[in-house]
């Protein structure tokens, strides 16, 4: 039974973790988030609402600088707002924006969302049943083995759920009339925005290369096309 103990405190751990995540990601979003209001960016998530059948769709402004948009685990969808600030300024077009919001509807139709969470806490208790069974026999470096492994383990699932998202975006802006070239265009944009040098390899990289999700974008839109 001794044996078995690291990985049952790491299992513990997983899901005080997860249940501490999901409260403070509540708790943040809650009290840093208003409705988005401006009349342009509504008239196209009302576009995306009527092809998905849905009476509105509604999108928060999450008040902090970082350039992102994301899904929460219940469902709501933010843009930060500086990327909001972006787009005021001229810098990305509402058809762009609308690419964001429809990139994370897609993790929340996916599951994408919940399972981050899940995903999350399930790293840190495979990050720590790692080091303590790796640093028994790797001590010293055993840690440093469990950190790596667990990494890459997050960047492979993160990778996938964003090609995932990206064709369910792409599918809903055609049907939407909104079309992907906002889709194409911001990411020819987002090193940019966000200061990313794109330098570090693709499979240590969360989200996938531009050049690979634009390729994967316009292949699943020839495809639909045709069909």
């Amino acid at each position: 039974m001794l044996k078995f103990t690291p990985i049952l405190l790491a299992i513990l751990y997983g899901l005080a973790m997860y249940r501490f995540s999901v409260w403070r990601t509540s708790k943040d979003l809650d009290s840093k988030s208003t409705e988005l209001a401006d009349g342009k960016l509504r008239a196209v998530c009302d576009r995306m609402a009527a092809s998905l059948d849905l009476e509105r769709i509604k999108v928060h402004i999450y008040e902090v600088d970082p350039v992102n948009g994301l899904a929460a685990p219940d469902g709501r969808i933010f843009i930060t707002r500086g990327f909001y600030e972006k787009y005021r300024q001229g810098h990305v077009t509402a058809e762009e924006i609308a690419s964001v919001i429809a990139h994370e509807l897609g993790h929340v139709a996916l599951g994408h969302s919940k399972r981050r969470m899940i995903d999350f806490s399930g790293q840190n208790a495979l990050r720590t049943a790692l080091a303590l069974i790796l640093g028994r026999f790797l001590p010293g470096i055993g840690i440093m083995i469990a950190n790596a492994l667990a990494s890459l383990l997050a960047a492979g699932l993160s990778r996938s759920d964003e090609y995932e998202a990206d064709a369910y975006a792409s599918a809903l802006l055609i049907k939407s009339g909104i079309g992907t070239a906002g889709q194409k265009s911001l990411f020819d944009k987002l090193d940019k925005l966000t200061g990313n040098s794109g330098r570090a390899p693709a499979w240590l990289l969360s989200h996938p290369k531009t050049a690979e999700r634009i390729a994967a974008i316009e292949a699943n839109e020839a495809k639909w096309l045709r069909a």
